[in-house]
């Protein structure tokens, strides 16, 4: 396929799987049961965070998380008392453990009291045509109160040369426009044209045999070449191509 046919392929494909249907398997489906912003925020990085492994095992452990939050997740976050966290200890999800679970709600609390919340945390130091750096310093800032070494690894950063899918998706849904009720676009200060596709295992595999990606592994570089060939073909939203990439792979084997 030239550039043009390619394009024309993987709008259809945009087409078909950016709509509501997607949201019955996706685990974004936990942050759209809220309607207040920093619900929708806490619960779409919480359940972002743990969404590797088997998907209907990251969706019911994150409403699993939303119960214990009270379902109330901002306000667990912000009006929590020790013993209030104490029920949290028993919550896994692969190697995301209670601990881990404790640390991110502490350090939500911190970012929402002295960092003004999650958007502009992520929007203060995003650069002009990538989100990558803000990513980096939000994780900086993440644990910059005392915290458990073990649960830096659930955060990436990728001026470590990690792809940071997880928070990439992340912010796909909070940043992204989306006329068809899918992402939420509620963080308008920030721009869809600085966002990265989610690069996983069934992304990068079609990503590759589309001509996109040439680097094997899944890492930060391959994410800087796939935001290249993305933005070619739409330089506004480029990580709409996620829909496509991820659509072809999981549910066509393309």
């Amino acid at each position: 396929m030239n550039q043009a046919e390619l394009k024309d392929f993987l709008d259809s494909k945009v087409e078909q799987y950016n709509n509501p249907k997607f949201i019955e398997s996706d685990p974004i489906q936990i942050p759209h049961q809220f309607t207040l912003k920093e619900d929708i925020e806490i619960s779409g990085f919480l359940t972002a965070t743990i969404s590797w492994g088997n998907r209907k095992s990251i969706i019911n452990n994150a409403k699993r998380l939303m119960l214990l939050l009270d379902n109330s997740p901002y306000d667990f976050v912000m009006n929590h008392q020790e013993n209030d966290i104490e029920k949290l200890k028993p919550f896994v999800h692969r190697t995301f453990n209670g601990d881990d679970c404790i640390q991110f709600i502490k350090s939500l609390q911190h970012i929402y009291k002295n960092h003004d919340g999650l958007e502009n945390l992520f929007g203060k130091s995003a650069h002009k045509n990538s989100m990558q750096s803000s990513i980096s310093e939000f994780k900086r800032t993440f644990f910059e109160i005392d915290h458990l070494p073990r649960t830096q690894k659930h955060v990436s950063d990728p001026l470590r040369n990690s792809a940071a899918k997880r928070i990439n998706m992340f912010l796909r849904w909070m940043v992204r426009t989306d006329t068809t009720g899918v992402d939420f676009g509620i963080w308008k200060s920030l721009s869809p044209a600085l966002l990265s596709c989610p690069l996983d295992v069934h992304s990068g595999n079609v990503a590759r045999k589309l001509n996109l990606l040439k680097r094997k592994q899944n890492d930060g570089k391959a994410l800087l070449e796939l935001d290249i060939s993305l933005r070619k073909l739409d330089a506004t939203d480029p990580v709409k191509y996620d829909f496509a990439l991820f659509g072809l792979g999981v549910f066509e084997g393309f």
